[in-house]
């Protein structure tokens, strides 16, 4: 990418050489298995892959969404999969880091920074995707106990996380009742329903996870009742960017298959590339990519600027993930019969796609995101 700093790039350099070495032996026989590898993510934590963005006092590398991003392209464009499995534990740290208490971010963040520990984001319900403020689970204050129960839906490391945020009504309807609290995963009255069996990201876990009378400490709330869905939308506006980056991974990496195969998949006496079908198709799949990373680097930028980011987030998050669907669907459609075939990875990168559009709020979500910052601009 340009403008990338000397750090950047040999952290990228080092997480695609850690990728090829370690992951991508793996990740055909995984897709395949639906099998969640636990020891990979302890040797992504011991390679500084798990807390780039978290501070260094508490194990983090303490470098900013920049980096972040230019690591998770190099993972997903290995695996998709596990790219995800590290923005979303790292959504836990991301919270903790901005509105944890002192007490909460040295018992959860060493262990999630240094792999360690598994985090998931709990906030979808059967009822509630899209319209996250009309969730139902409850916490019922106890003493100095809250008392939580309902169910949670779509829960990435559901059944194997060791941290749970979860989002609970502490109130009235609507976001000013919700609360956000941290559960650990061996809670008593914790407990998970089936893994779903999905299209794409087949290797990381999927699962609805049920609370039924889950207490915890009061100490466990963060900030204060009725901050929970800005905890939400905080950890939103940070994964859309990752997810962002991970689209941008799976796109480059089906750019790159296709063109090597283009260049040697010769007919009529010529490598394929030199057909204008075939070579302006890939031209595009090219720009794609190139303008998503730019996109990516430019909501990266203005979050470690301290800066207000959330329009660029969603921005970024719909062109890229939307290029990633059309990048890996043109991949298959250069290679042809050989595409659609699992001899080669490119559908299973048309796989993975597909869900990067859903995913951290839905293109629609984030289409109605950015049209509501455009009227802001104008009509106050």
């Amino acid at each position: 990418m340009v403008g990338r700093t000397e750090t950047e790039i040999e952290l990228a350099e080092a997480a695609a050489a850690f990728c090829a070495e370690v992951i991508a032996p793996t990740v055909e026989q995984d897709d395949e298995a639906e099998t969640f590898r636990r020891p990979l993510l302890t040797a992504l934590g011991e390679a500084g892959l798990c807390g780039i963005a978290t501070p260094e006092a508490y194990g983090g590398l303490g470098l900013g969404y920049r980096a972040y991003t230019a690591v998770l392209e190099e993972v997903a464009a290995v695996s998709a999969s596990w790219a995800v499995s590290i923005a979303v534990t790292g959504l836990p740290q991301v919270i903790l880091t901005a509105m944890g208490t002192e007490a909460q971010q040295a018992q959860w963040l060493p262990g999630l920074a240094a792999g360690e520990l598994l985090g998931a984001f709990a906030l979808s319900e059967p009822g509630s995707g899209s319209d996250a403020a009309s969730l139902t689970t409850r916490a019922e204050r106890d003493g100095d106990d809250y008392v939580l129960t309902g169910t949670k839906y779509w829960i990435t490391h559901g059944g194997v996380a060791d941290l749970y945020v979860v989002m609970a009504r502490t109130g009235g309807p609507g976001p000013r009742g919700i609360s956000a609290f941290l559960v650990p995963g061996d809670a008593p009255g914790l407990s998970f329903g089936r893994k779903e069996r999905k299209m794409g990201l087949r290797s990381s876990p999927t699962v609805e996870v049920m609370l039924d009378g889950v207490r915890v400490p009061a100490s466990a709330r963060i900030g204060e009742e009725g901050d929970g869905f800005s905890v939400a939308m905080r950890a939103l506006d940070s994964g859309r960017i990752t997810i962002a980056s991970t689209a941008v991974g799976v796109a480059r990496a089906a750019l790159e298959y296709a063109a090597d195969y283009a260049c040697e998949r010769r007919q009529f006496g010529k490598p394929i590339i030199d057909f204008q079908g075939v070579g302006f198709l890939l031209a595009d799949m090219a720009c794609q990519v190139e303008a998503s990373r730019l996109l990516v680097g430019q909501a990266a930028q203005l979050k470690d600027e301290g800066v207000a980011y959330s329009d660029k987030a969603a921005m970024a998050k719909v062109v890229s993930t939307d290029a990633a669907m059309a990048v890996t669907t043109d991949a298959v459609q250069v290679l042809g019969g050989y595409g659609y075939c699992k001899d080669h990875p490119v559908e299973r990168w048309m796989r993975d796609a597909k869900v990067l559009q859903i995913v951290e709020g839905t293109n629609q979500v984030q289409r109605l995101v950015i049209s509501r910052h455009l009227r802001r601009q104008r009509l106050g």
